[in-house]
């Protein structure tokens, strides 16, 4: 089992930058997989990021590329989500989510995912 716990999310104006953090604990982090979440109101809960247990595969959906990196520091427990030039479109309630343990490669969709974050909320004004 791995608890994880999620911090940075904010209100920033379109054009900023937010870096989210998920600190995790438990098991040992780097058996798992993970992911960064969203979801905003009344739409479908999408994959943002994702990143293999070793760092060295990472996915984005189109609509991040370019402007959000995922990143893990397995000797810190934590993943992280730096997202630049934010857009209002981006507001939403973020999680972060570990999958395994002993996941290979990229985790893509949420029934891969047996363990979640609470949540952080970003807004991004226009």
């Amino acid at each position: 089992q791995v608890q994880l716990v999620e911090s940075g999310g904010g209100l920033v104006q379109a054009g900023g930058s937010l870096r989210l953090s998920c600190a995790a604990s438990g098991r040992t982090f780097s058996d798992y997989a993970m992911g960064w979440f969203r979801q905003a109101p009344a739409k479908d809960r999408e994959l943002v990021a994702a990143i293999s247990r070793g760092g060295g595969s990472t996915y984005y959906t189109d609509s991040v590329k370019g402007r959000f990196t995922i990143s893990r520091d397995n000797a810190k427990n934590t993943v992280y989500l730096q997202m630049n030039s934010l857009k209002p479109e981006d507001t939403a309630v973020y999680s972060c989510a570990a999958a395994g343990p002993y996941y290979g490669g990229i985790a893509y969709t949420p029934s891969n995912y047996h363990h979640w974050g609470q949540g952080t909320q970003v807004t991004v004004s226009s």
